[in-house]
Parts: C-alpha cells; sequence; structure tokens
C-alpha cells in the first residue's frame, strides 16, 4: 500500500488563528518535511470557498499550490483531490499541468473530477449545471489532456468543448504523460470514463462501498475493452490517531474548539462527525492498521491520509508514520 499525504490549505478550516503572512511557511513546511519521509504523494483540494459552510476564512488555490510545491519540494509527487473539470478550460488546464509538471521534474498527478460544491460555482459565476452537463465536460476534457500530452497538440469538436490545434508544448516530462486520478463513484457514468482513461481511481473509504464500486468499475473494463488490473483503486481517508481513544477524543475536541467559533457549532460537529466514522483511519495505531489492511485486502492499493490537525499538530501524522506505514508499506 502507498500513501498519499493532504496539506493543509484552509478548505476545511484547518489554518483558522494561523496569520494568513504565516500560511505559506506553514503549508511549504509540511510539505518539505513529507518530502522527505515515507509518503508518495501531497496533495491539495480544488476549492474556492471553504466548509462545511462558506466562511471568510482562507481557502488558497490549488494549481498555484501546486507550481509553488513543484518548485519546492524534490522527490514526492504532487496531486489535487480533485480538479473540477468545469473550473478550467481542459486545454488551457493542460498546459497548466504540464508546466507544473516540468517545473517538478516529472511529479504531477492530475486528479480529475465533474465537481459538486454548488455555492461556489455559483459565487464564481459558473452557474451550476446538471450532473449529465458536469460529466459530459469531464469526459471530454480528460480526451482533451490525454491527447495535448501525448501529442503536443490537440484538436477537438464535442458537445461541450471545441479545441482548434491547440498546442501544448513543451509536452509534460513524464515518459507516459501525467497520471489520470479520475475520482467520483457515480456508477453509470463516472466509473464509466474511469474505465476508459484512469490510471488511478479513487472513490469512498467504506469498506462494502468500496468492494461495491470496484465490481462496477470492473464490470465498465470489461464493457470497454481495458484492463481493470492496471487501474490503481485508491480512497481518502480522514485521520486522527492518537496513543489511546481518550487521546482521540481529546484531539477531535481542541479541532471542535478551534473551528466553533467561526462555522458554528451544528456544521462542525457534522464535518467533525466524520473524523470518528467507521471508514476512518482514525483511532489508535493499532486500530488504523485494522482498518486499512482490510481495504488492502479489498484492493485498495492507494491510501490518501486527512490529518485536520496537521497545520497545528504533527505527532498524529508521526504515528501514522511510525507504527502504521511499516505494518503496511
Amino acid at each position: 500500500m502507498r500513501f498519499g499525504l493532504f496539506i493543509p490549505q484552509g478548505w476545511r478550516l484547518d489554518l483558522v488563528d494561523i496569520p494568513t503572512q504565516q500560511h505559506w511557511p506553514v503549508m511549504k513546511d509540511l510539505a518539505t518535511y513529507a518530502d522527505g519521509g515515507a509518503w508518495d504523494s501531497l496533495w491539495v483540494y480544488d476549492h474556492f470557498h471553504t466548509v462545511p459552510v462558506p466562511t471568510d476564512e482562507a481557502t488558497h488555490e490549488a494549481w498555484s499550490l501546486m507550481s509553488a510545491y513543484a518548485a519546492t519540494t524534490s522527490r514526492i509527487k504532487l496531486g489535487q483531490m480533485c480538479t473540477a473539470m468545469s473550473y478550467r478550460n481542459p486545454v488551457y488546464l493542460a498546459k497548466v499541468a504540464t508546466t507544473a509538471d516540468i517545473i517538478s521534474g516529472g511529479r504531477i498527478q492530475m486528479g480529475i473530477g465533474g465537481g459538486w460544491y454548488e455555492h461556489e460555482w455559483r459565487a464564481y459565476g459558473y452557474g451550476f449545471p446538471s450532473a449529465g452537463v458536469r460529466l459530459g465536460r469531464l469526459d471530454e476534457g480528460v480526451q482533451i489532456m490525454r491527447d495535448a500530452w501525448r501529442d503536443g497538440r490537440v484538436s477537438f469538436e464535442g458537445k461541450h468543448y471545441q479545441v482548434d490545434d491547440a498546442i501544448v508544448a513543451p509536452k509534460p516530462l513524464q515518459e507516459n504523460s501525467i497520471p489520470l486520478w479520475i475520482a467520483g463513484g457515480g456508477e453509470k457514468v463516472t466509473l464509466r470514463i474511469a474505465a476508459k482513461y484512469a490510471q488511478y481511481t479513487n472513490f469512498t473509504s467504506a469498506p462494502d462501498g468500496f468492494a461495491h464500486k470496484s465490481e462496477v468499475l470492473a464490470g465498465h473494463c470489461r464493457e470497454v475493452g481495458t484492463d481493470y488490473d492496471a487501474i490503481v483503486r485508491s480512497a481518502n481517508f480522514n485521520a486522527v490517531i492518537g496513543d489511546s481513544e481518550a487521546d482521540v477524543k481529546d484531539r477531535i475536541a481542541r479541532l471542535r474548539d478551534r473551528q466553533v467559533p467561526v462555522a458554528g457549532e451544528a456544521a462542525v460537529d457534522a464535518m467533525l462527525s466524520t473524523m470518528s466514522a467507521p471508514e476512518s483511519a482514525s483511532g489508535t495505531p493499532e486500530q488504523v492498521v485494522e482498518k486499512l489492511q482490510r481495504m488492502r485486502d479489498l484492493g485498495c492499493e492507494y491510501a490518501i491520509l486527512y490529518f485536520p490537525e496537521a497545520a497545528y499538530d504533527r505527532s498524529g501524522i508521526e504515528l501514522f508514520e511510525q507504527k502504521v506505514i511499516p505494518a503496511l508499506g
């Protein structure tokens, strides 16, 4: 099993009380720390407004961070979970990702999905088209990016996008192009798109749901004629890890005390409930190993961990590195 680490960027209220001028030093230091350790990749979210409710707290932009991490790390892979296809023209996005890939020396991953956060869509003037339109754009967009990276030029005439001999030069440094992580568990459309184009998928961390989505993906692969076993299946996990169950509860309580003044009790409690949910990677190291072992047995080869306290306290990350990664890596 390989492991990725989310770097806090504010979206989940994970930079609250940190002065704005310290945001980049905090994020950069964590990225540098991960770069020097056992993590295979680091990740950011592609969002503009905070959750669980929109607030005036920081949410730093994903692709700006990609270029920054490309320039300040040396080994670790760099991804977004996940870029919303409709937020940027796909051939422009292919160009942005290529430049970041070159800055990084060939380490960019393209996490891509249809997008879902209606409030920020409308706030930024994107409207909020139907799921069919959003997923249609995803399907066409990944074709455009794939062809642009492969050939250095791309033309495309689709329902949603039209491209007329766009030049994407130079091409990415990675020999087999920038990997596509197609995120989402929609069974009729998203997983079919993943079967056609993805090198990686990303869907639910609930074991029963993961097993079911995997079966659906396998069926689509048979139908479109692609190799199911060649697609790496991943999942994201919320993680609050402590030496004891009481320690875990104390850590969640400290998160709550910091976030409630910003977003209110009801919203924060709903969000923090996911930190201790059965599908989370929270608990003592022994409990987390057991949870992730079950997922690995179901075919989850890649776990991406979100530690909500990372900007304030690395001890949970260190416990994971010391006691979980060696048991599963």
